[in-house]
């Protein structure tokens, strides 16, 4: 899914540049909110999310990424601490650049300077969408807003075939719903019409 993050920069490029690889488990935190942000992130395969929670101990998924994306690059560009904790939500294998050493690389390869550019525009167009989907009370209005902007990063050749690779709780921490909303929600958008729901899927 390459909905949320964009960047994917050769593998031999990363190791060339000081990159190396570490397994974590499921449940094993990379880092957590406050500490300072040292190295570039990208997936080989796994999944990770980054989340924060409130006073009450209330859970939100800020971001998921999958393999192929990377996570924590905008931190490298500023002297700032990471506002979110990230944590693997299946087994992962990540490579590792360190801060200097990712700079380096921009500033070596004008081309990925460029991409890493897009990349952080189509993040923040992302959070654009998302703070314009919550300020609806509308559930539905919520859901149909987030899922319409994951699918405009998919090829809709085959008509209504993109498949929501979330689960109902993490939509229901992406858009600030209780999971018990998020499916009375879904289950009327399928009477409607406007997804289908398969093995617990979601199809759109």
């Amino acid at each position: 899914m390459k909905t949320i993050s964009c960047m994917n920069i050769d593998e031999n490029k990363l190791y060339s540049s000081g990159g190396e690889i570490k397994t974590y488990k499921k449940g094993e935190m990379i880092y957590r909110e406050g500490q300072h942000a040292l190295y570039y992130f990208q997936i080989i395969e796994g999944k990770v999310k980054l989340n924060n929670y409130d006073d009450d101990g209330k859970e939100f998924i800020q971001n998921i990424f999958v393999g192929k994306q990377s996570f924590g690059d905008s931190l490298l560009f500023v002297d700032k601490f990471y506002p979110t904790n990230a944590v693997c939500i299946a087994p992962s294998e990540i490579i590792k650049v360190p801060k200097e050493q990712f700079l380096n690389l921009m500033k070596k390869d004008p081309d990925l300077s460029l991409e890493m550019n897009a990349c952080l525009s189509q993040r923040l167009y992302f959070k654009a969408i998302m703070l314009q989907n919550m300020a609806s009370l509308n559930p539905i209005s919520r859901l149909t807003g987030f899922l319409d902007y994951l699918k405009s990063y998919h090829d809709d050749s085959c008509g209504n075939c993109f498949h929501v690779e979330l689960t109902r709780q993490q939509i229901a921490n992406l858009l600030g719903l209780r999971v018990e909303t998020v499916i009375r929600a879904l289950k009327k958008m399928e009477k409607q019409g406007n997804i289908t729901l398969e093995n617990r899927k979601i199809i759109y």
